[in-house]
């Protein structure tokens, strides 16, 4: 066996000292429920929303709801940042999105109120089609891509997809019914919203989470 060569400046009877290695300290894994932060910016963005469907608000003063529904998205992009370093990617994607629904909402109603895109009046209603439209596809990817999920997920985004397409139909029809229909059932899963946070806060504070229902899609694995 080869002799440990003495370092530079050590005499060959002075004995060697193995220093032992430095241990990093360990990092703790991140924890804690990003839905405490994204649900409530969530159900206080879509209850200014519903406001305006319903007419709360007067003709005119939709950008009464700016403020709120701009921060509820700030709010969700912080949720989707704590999923994502989490590596919930779906809750991530999902908390994204909708933060992405309030910004772009926030966009529309300002850019229309400020003529910032330059729109003809005749093509107010259009715009305003499109962007419900673009959503409803969207949304309606978000109920197939839940549906894996406890029941309760793809019912909320369904009832979503609903709204939307009422909203859309008031739009196309210039209805004032259709456009409060559709802010009643905003409410309806800003209510279904409501129940998930306390399911949440009660699982945070030492209890059980409540009933989310089975997945409608069972038995298939990749």
């Amino acid at each position: 066996m080869a002799t440990p060569t003495p370092a530079p400046g050590m005499s060959p009877e002075q004995p060697i000292r193995l220093v032992p290695p430095v241990e990093e300290p360990v990092r703790r894994p991140l924890a804690g429920d990003p839905s405490l932060v994204g649900l409530p910016s969530f159900i206080v963005g879509a209850v200014a929303f519903a406001m305006v469907l319903i007419g709360v608000t007067p003709v005119g003063a939709v950008g009464a709801a700016l403020p709120i529904i701009l921060t509820a998205s700030v709010g969700l992009f912080v949720a989707m940042i704590w999923a994502a370093r989490l590596g919930e990617s779906l809750q991530a994607g999902i908390f994204g999105i909708v933060a992405g629904f309030f910004l772009s909402y926030g966009l529309l109603v300002l850019g229309l109120s400020h003529s910032w895109y330059a729109l003809l009046p005749a093509a107010v209603l259009s715009t305003q089609k499109m962007f419900v439209i673009a959503w409803i596809v969207i949304i309606t990817m978000l109920v197939l891509a839940t549906l894996r999920l406890p029941v309760i997920f793809p019912v909320l985004f369904a009832i979503v997809d609903v709204a939307l397409l009422l909203d859309l139909l008031g739009i196309i029809q210039t209805s004032s019914n259709l456009t409060k229909a559709a802010g009643w059932v905003t409410l309806g899963f800003t209510a279904i919203a409501v129940y998930l946070f306390l399911s949440s806060a009660f699982h945070a504070t030492g209890g059980k989470e409540f009933p989310l229902g089975r997945p409608l899609l069972r038995g298939i694995s990749g």
